[in-house]
């Protein structure tokens, strides 16, 4: 697609949106970018310098000057459903995402990873896999780097890992990937999506773009992951954490063997949690895929640290773990961070609700939970999760009202003995008191750093 001359309207001038904007300057478009909420003075200077006007998202707006759009490109936070899209499709223009933008111009092959829970781990996992493999990649996607920023740095022999979000994947068409993997499909987003067949659908896409040369990498365990087999034009690889699987990588008692042969021992995972040994199988199936040897993969996963706010160790004091997993923003994510710890858990529950059921929490939280420290503006709030929380594990926890982050830490340093863990793994989106999850998880790990 050539962009010189053209008028590109951006919506959305956080990240993605920004980038999309630098690359689009680039490509010699005229380009606009329109937003909900304010700039700051520095998100205004830097757009003025790129010689493009901001302004406030409206309908009068699409137009600059009389003149229609050619392209509309969505930052991923952007509902593709907002009534003036739909009306601008009308009159012809296109709308696509960040992401479809950058597959215009991206160099190299591309793993694309989605999935509810996992995500971010298995993207990172990945890159780290390729890099001590020596196998040249750059990582980025919904993980932070938007993907339009790589278009620069990208090459020709050199891997694109990168993690998409339902939100990134739903404007794509041309995007393909060489290796599409899915983690896992559980309720997530139906605050957006509305129903969980919508969300499913919209993840499949990125198996739709493939082609037939190319690797499908699926969840053996995941009856949606298994749907989506059937209809793939790519070659399917399969992991799975409790069964032999017909082609892939399987956990069989404690190892972990690619199509029956061990190449790697549970024991060489230092990531807690059943989960995290399927996030090494889907990284280490994706790894081998780009041309990774599996006799590399094993000393490359002992290497491996982590990533922040996946169940992240904070510290121990008296005795009590602290574990910052601001990243469990749905109940699945939350339910894998419980089972990762046997009992003794004080869990910090709460914050938006993203139109989540909340019952599977009951079971695991009455074995395994003290109690639930339950954070989230409720007043005046129309997606506080926190009383709904309340309504549903009423009975089966001891449920403490804290209201903020602060005040569950500091309830749980006092009330917390020798033996026991503090988790934060809310279950909720962070939006109604920080900027996002990893605001969230960086204030937790501040006020856990000052308890004395």
């Amino acid at each position: 697609m050539q962009f010189t001359g053209k008028y590109v309207l951006v919506i959305g001038t956080k990240r993605s949106g920004l980038a999309a904007v630098e690359l689009l300057r680039k490509q010699g478009a005229h380009v606009r970018a329109m937003d909900a909420q304010p700039l700051t003075a520095e998100e205004q200077a830097r757009f003025n310098s790129l010689g493009v006007e901001v302004v406030s998202q409206t309908r009068e707006n699409i137009a600059d000057q009389g003149r229609e759009p050619d392209v509309i490109v969505l930052s991923p936070a952007v509902p593709v459903d907002l009534p003036m899209l739909w009306s601008a499709r009308e009159r012809g223009v296109s709308v696509i995402g960040e992401v479809e933008l950058a597959s215009w111009f991206l160099k190299g092959p591309v793993a694309g990873i989605t999935g509810s829970n996992g995500k971010t781990t298995t993207t990172s996992l990945t890159g780290h896999l390729l890099q001590q493999c020596g196998i040249p990649c750059q990582v980025g996607g919904n993980i932070g780097t938007a993907v339009t920023s790589l278009v620069e740095s990208s090459a020709d022999d050199c891997w694109n890992v990168l993690e998409l979000s339902s939100f990134q994947l739903e404007t794509i068409s041309h995007f393909r990937a060489a290796i599409g993997a899915c983690l896992n499909v559980t309720p997530d987003h139906l605050d957006r999506h509305q129903t969980f067949e919508n969300y499913a659908s919209i993840k499949a896409r990125l198996f739709e773009t493939q082609h037939r040369e190319d690797y499908a990498v699926l969840n053996y365990d995941d009856s949606t992951c298994r749907g989506y087999a059937r209809s793939a034009k790519a070659e399917v690889y399969w992991f799975s954490a409790s069964q032999p699987v017909p082609r892939g990588i399987s956990l069989q008692g404690e190892e972990l063997c690619f199509d029956g042969r061990p190449f790697l021992s549970r024991s060489q995972i230092r990531l807690r949690g059943l989960h995290n040994v399927e996030n090494v199988m889907a990284a280490a199936l994706i790894a081998h895929l780009a041309g990774a040897k599996l006799v590399d993969l094993g000393p490359a996963v002992e290497t491996f640290p982590g990533v922040e706010h996946r169940i992240e160790f904070v510290r121990e004091l008296n005795g009590v773990e602290y574990f910052n997993d601001s990243k469990a923003t749905n109940v699945d994510a939350a339910l894998k961070a419980i089972d990762a710890f046997p009992r003794n858990l004080w869990i910090i529950l709460g914050g938006k609700d993203k139109g989540s059921d909340y019952t599977p929490l009951r079971g695991p939280l009455h074995q395994r939970a003290k109690a639930a420290l339950l954070i989230g503006a409720e007043a005046d709030y129309p997606q506080a999760a926190a009383p709904l929380i309340r309504n549903t594990l009423a009975g089966c926890v001891p449920l403490i009202d804290c209201g903020t982050l602060d005040r569950a830490i500091r309830y749980a340093h006092a009330h917390a003995a020798a033996g026991d863990t503090v988790l934060l793994a809310p279950a909720c989106a962070s939006f109604d008191q920080f900027q996002n999850y990893e605001e969230r998880g960086r204030t937790f790990k501040h006020l856990v750093a000052e308890l004395f």
